[in-house]
């Protein structure tokens, strides 16, 4: 006998001493002092949700049901066949729940072994350990008959346990969460343990049948044999997620996905996988129809839920995937997760990052292959998703390099609503040229009404077109793409070297250098930092462009994050169309009227700024209009 145990006075008269086994039958034992303590920490402070003792007894009883699957076929045919299925009970007026399975059951010794594992594993180290952990512990008993058993002390008064191994004798194990607990002989026709909890007077919504059903379907959905709560067999679903794709058909994929998610609608796409090496795991991820975010529901959350062995973990597990992964769905079962001895929690979070961090690299190669197999699929999941992996792109350094590859945007070459990847466009630049060019805009005809296009599409130089808020944030952190730099076309950096011959002719390089510095004494350098005509321009008279680093696109984010502390006005260099119109009508109004030149110049330096979108308060140019259009005369 253990000496973790020590044997009180018979509970009966009688002392039946078991020859084979050397453990006394009709009994009393009683807990060694820090096995209490144990069994206090188990039922106070391990677990933080009361319901969790069911999904505790439910895998206990399906472990038990599975050892008995397995003995049948090792043993040839020597152990006898039963239905293998759990029954739960609710006796609301009794104030009881109870739950019954055909399994393996147990003999008198692994009665006293398996329900005293407190006791035998309470060694005054093991509870200054617990203590200190705070239940991190790992956890070899999970699966087993030990402080998951313990759990149900949470919400009982009083625990019996009626148990037959094989033709061994019916034994009745029973404790009142004290230092003591009975075993005696007992009636019992059938192999199998039943286990009947009498609730503490808090915790009566466990006699509720209702209640049970939830908490069954929450935990214990994937259970491999029937559950029936009285006459009432609940439904339960395979866990497919273990079985090899080929076995799956889509309709099967479909409907787990409904169930699992609880949506009424089909998935877009999904990724089904397993994996021996750095972690076993096998994972089942989707891609849903709809992404709540776009339509203005709030952060999305993840809903990946991890599950050990079938039996639930966590719906939605903290730090499993890089936050941009917050729109897939599905589940995660790995039997490597060491648990704590709640089973509540992942004790080794570098585990479950490790877990993570397969199945994105995964679910990332997936999307590249996808992208390539199947281009009109992959365009959708990405007109609806696409800013999830640009979020990623821009903060997740890690897989950075791979996320660009799945970026894709519109461009100048191409039609509206046709898309390039970042690497289509590499492939396509000329010989000499060193960046990636981009505009930011509310949409394609915002960016193409502007003036700064006209230089590109003269040189025939490719232009990715930005319309989300994020892009500005994503290029700005990539930086590059296969070391070819990111460069707004509004910038005032670029160098496009020599412009092909314009139509039209320009005014006299005297001319030229005298309208410069009127109009960089006229503005002043708190405007602008420089005048220009290096050929940018085609049609438009003039055109503002950014030397500060700080694009149109992030002056709007900046003032959204602070608008009681206004941005200063941008000093940005001006570029000027010596071939246009207008700036040689504005050369001539110089020489006969000073003055509404000066007006004139202002109104094109705001109308600049505003196709920019660059002036902050475009109403100041009203007054000025006005007052244009009263010199003019008839």
């Amino acid at each position: 006998m253990s000496d973790e145990l020590r044997l009180n006075a018979p509970r009966t008269g009688a002392e039946i001493f078991n020859t084979q086994t050397n453990l006394h039958t009709n009994m009393d034992y009683k807990f060694k002092a820090e096995v209490k303590q144990v069994l206090d920490i188990v039922v106070n402070s391990l677990y933080t949700d009361k319901e969790i003792f069911v999904r505790e007894l439910i895998s206990n009883a399906s472990d038990a049901s599975e050892k008995l699957r397995y003995a049948k076929l090792s043993s040839g045919g020597k152990v006898a066949d039963g239905e293998l299925k759990i029954k739960l009970a609710c006796d609301e007026k009794a104030g009881t729940f109870s739950i019954e399975d055909f399994g393996i059951g147990m003999t008198e010794e692994e009665l006293v072994s398996n329900l005293g594992t407190i006791a035998h594993s309470g060694s005054k180290a093991f509870v200054e350990a617990l203590k200190e952990s705070k239940g991190n512990l790992a956890d070899g008993l999970i699966g087993q008959f030990g402080v998951g058993f313990y759990s149900v002390f949470m919400v009982a008064d009083k625990v019996d346990v009626y148990t037959k191994s094989g033709d061994g004798k019916g034994l009745h194990w029973s404790c009142a969460g004290d230092e003591n607990f009975t075993i005696e002989e007992c009636e019992k026709s059938e192999r199998g343990t039943k286990i009947v909890a009498t609730l503490k007077k808090d915790f009566l919504e466990f006699a509720k049948p209702q209640r049970i059903r939830e908490i069954v379907e929450k935990y214990s959905a994937y259970i491999d044999f029937p559950i029936f709560l009285g006459d009432e067999e609940l439904k339960t679903h395979q866990a497919i997620w273990l079985k090899a794709k080929s076995d799956i058909t889509e309709e099967q994929y479909d409907d787990f996905y409904k169930f699992q998610t609880h949506a009424y609608d089909k998935p877009l796409d999904h990724l089904h996988f397993k994996a021996d090496a750095p972690v076993e795991l096998n994972a089942l991820v989707y891609i849903p129809n709809d992404n709540p975010e776009r339509l203005g529901f709030g952060k999305t959350k993840s809903e990946v839920a991890l599950y050990c062995r079938k039996v639930l973990i966590d719906p939605s597990p903290k730090n499993l995937f890089p936050e941009w992964m917050r729109f897939v769905k599905g589940v995660i079962d790995s039997s490597d997760i060491p648990l704590n001895i709640s089973r509540e929690s992942m004790q080794d979070s570098g585990l479950v990052k490790k877990l993570g961090r397969v199945v994105t690299k995964r679910f990332i190669k997936h999307l590249g292959e996808l992208a390539k197999k199947d281009a009109e699929k992959y365009n959708l999941i990405f007109k609806k998703f696409g800013v999830f992996l640009k979020e990623g792109a821009a903060v997740d350094f890690e897989n950075r390099a791979e996320l660009a590859k799945l970026l894709r945007f519109e461009s100048s070459l191409y039609a509206d609503g046709t898309k390039v990847s970042l690497e289509d466009y590499v492939s396509r630049m000329k010989a000499d040229q060193k960046d990636i060019f981009y505009a930011c805009g509310a949409d394609r005809k915002t960016i193409e009404s502007a003036p700064y296009i006209e230089a590109f599409t003269a040189r025939g130089l490719e232009v990715l077109y930005l319309y989300e808020p994020v892009d500005t944030f994503l290029v700005g952190n990539l930086g590059a793409f296969e070391e070819k730099p990111f460069a707004s076309i509004d910038s005032g950096d670029i160098s496009l070297g020599d412009a092909p011959k314009a139509e039209g002719e320009a005014i006299a390089e005297d001319d030229l250098k005298s309208l410069k510095d009127w109009i960089k004494t006229t503005l002043g350098d708190s405007k602008i930092t420089e005048v220009a005509s290096e050929g940018r321009l085609v049609d438009s008279p003039v055109a503002a462009l950014c030397t500060d680093g700080i694009t149109p696109q992030m002056r709007i984010m900046l003032k959204a994050m602070n608008p009681d502390n206004p941005l200063p006005a941008p000093a940005v260099k001006l570029e000027i169309n010596p071939r246009s119109d207008v700036v040689k009508n504005l050369v001539a109004l110089r020489k006969s009227d000073e003055s509404l030149a000066k007006l004139v110049l202002e109104q094109l330096y705001d109308n600049a700024l505003l196709a920019a979108g660059l002036l902050d308060n475009p109403r100041t140019m009203a007054n000025r209009l006005n007052e244009i259009l009263s010199k003019v005369k008839a």
